[in-house]
């Protein structure tokens, strides 16, 4: 397996900024890119935060997969772990992970990073696969690295789910 030029797909992800940087259509075409460009995954994709419940949440985003969760409570799994405690997590064997929802009992593998905007986690990165620790150190850094693009280009102003 070759290992993705991760310096060019952060300067994708600011290429596709500079055409329009509104959170639907970079977030959209991210997830394409990212599952376009990594080998052996089988989803790839946003949760957002959503602040219409009672309860902090996520709520599904633009992705590219299977059908997915729609909404995953903060603390609550690998995504809500990341989201509420803002730090990035690579998981090797999701089913060793205490809490981890399968939302496609074909993902083993997952890489989940913080999304920010103003300095509060908006929402997360969220990458699976079918194989077992398919996510390299390299992997974890590079996508760290388009997670923070992200934070950088991408008007999440707009985005009617925060307050």
């Amino acid at each position: 397996m070759s290992q993705p030029d991760y310096q060019l797909l952060c300067a994708q992800v600011r290429s596709f900024a500079e055409e329009d940087a509104h959170w639907l259509p970079l977030l959209s075409n991210v997830s394409a890119l990212i599952m376009d460009t990594l080998t052996d995954l089988n989803w790839a994709g946003f949760y957002l935060a959503d602040t219409r419940m009672q309860e902090r949440s996520l709520l599904l985003g633009p992705f590219q997969g299977k059908v997915a969760c729609v909404h995953i409570a903060f603390g609550k799994g690998v995504c809500g772990t990341a989201a509420a405690a803002d730090e990035p997590q690579l998981v090797p064997n999701v089913h060793e992970f205490p809490g981890h929802i399968a939302c496609d009992s074909a993902s083993n593998s997952e890489v989940v990073i913080p999304l920010h905007a103003a300095g509060d986690v908006i929402g997360v990165l969220d990458i699976d696969s079918p194989l077992l620790a398919r996510f390299s150190t390299e992997d974890f850094a590079g996508l760290k690295a388009v997670a923070s693009t992200l934070d950088e280009v991408t008007d999440f102003s707009g985005l009617p789910l925060t307050k």
